[in-house]
């Protein structure tokens, strides 16, 4: 099938949706997506980031859907035609979702670990705005232990459930969901059952903000102070593909976590022993450095990054000083006046 997105044409399978065939196409096209996960069955269709105009249904009924479609779960027909970057309509439903996803959002991002590689933060940095007109109090959550080694920190969730069907998906014997209805809408585990399941650390790779932590990196470092690395171990969980990213600090392992791609979804999953229990360096065979987007903020800290020589005008620029400022104190280009002579003699110049 053919489709159309801002004027580019892409064939796609039957089956594929609007957002797989944008990404497919790649750019500004792209719409973004706080809650579809590609690797996770059924996600999708919560958020609302990824709504887009379908300004022609079909070859068979060319009519405009009358509203803004969700391109995650959107299916593609043949000559379809859709608006995402270009549309004023999008622009401000885009605005209006974040300002929605940002009215009881925290703003935790001087203390939040996930600063620096927070899906949300992009949409902010993209569509949100300056100002708020929610005036009301903000619902507000204890931090909660649901694990050894994960916290939750409920303020900062969006309800995107990535956790729960990650859960779901990977194992046998979920134990958190989400509980009650509406505004009081909350992830947490019942009667606050631990979570101990073998691949419960892939949670804290599919949050797309810093509502699940790791309790072994909180507070140790900002992301883009450390170093990150491909690395791969031989792991015998079953269901573990050992390849990682281990984000160092000179020669200690911070953290690990699964390697992501360029929308931040892993591309596979690891099992908490290769998260949580080998930061040694010598557990791991390092690969080499991990290569991300030249405007990501981690990767002004990348070292594989060929930098330009930084010539400042230091004379020039900061002793001389501005002409003006010049002209206000006492130089031998330039001369008192006389009446000021006679006050710089008295000592009241």
């Amino acid at each position: 099938m053919k489709v159309t997105i801002d004027g580019q044409s892409i064939e796609v399978e039957p089956g594929t949706t609007i957002l797989q065939a944008a990404r497919m196409i790649g750019g500004e096209s792209v719409p973004p997506a706080m809650c579809y996960y590609s690797k996770l069955k059924g996600s999708g269709g919560k958020c609302r980031c990824c709504l887009v105009e379908v300004s022609k249904g079909s070859e068979a009924d060319p009519r405009p859907m009358p509203k803004l479609m969700a391109s995650c779960v959107t299916g593609c027909m043949e000559g379809m035609e859709v608006n995402s970057k270009n549309s004023d309509r999008v622009r401000e439903a885009r605005q209006s979702v974040t300002e929605f996803l940002l009215i009881n959002h925290p703003l935790d991002c001087p203390i939040c670990d996930q600063a620096g590689e927070c899906d949300l933060q992009d949409l902010s940095f993209e569509h949100g705005k300056s100002k708020t007109r929610f005036i009301e109090e903000k619902r507000t959550f204890e931090p909660e232990d649901i694990g050894p080694n994960i916290q939750l920190h409920m303020n900062r969730c969006i309800l995107c459930q990535r956790c729960v069907q990650v859960a779901d998906q990977l194992t046998d014997k979920r134990v958190h969901g989400v509980l009650d209805r509406g505004d009081h809408a909350n992830i947490s585990t019942c009667i606050s059952k631990a979570i101990d399941n073998e691949f419960s650390g892939n949670m804290i790779d599919v949050c797309p903000v810093g509502a699940l932590t790791d309790k072994t990196f909180r507070f140790k470092s900002r992301v883009w102070f450390n170093k990150p690395f491909n690395a791969h171990r031989e792991c015998t969980t079953p269901g573990c593909c050992g390849k990682t990213t281990v984000w160092m600090f000179g020669n200690e392992i911070q953290r690990v976590t699964g390697r992501k791609d360029q929308y931040h979804e892993v591309e596979d999953f690891i099992c908490n022993e290769c998260r949580f229990d080998h930061k040694d360096p010598a557990d791991w065979v390092i690969e080499g450095p991990r290569k991300f987007d030249k405007d990501s903020v981690i990767n002004q800290n990348n070292y594989t990054r060929k930098l330009d020589t930084v010539h400042i005008a230091t004379e020039e620029g900061i002793l001389k000083g501005r002409e003006q400022d010049r002209k206000k104190i006492s130089m031998t280009a330039i001369p008192l006046k006389k009446e000021e002579q006679e006050e710089f003699k008295n000592g009241n110049l």
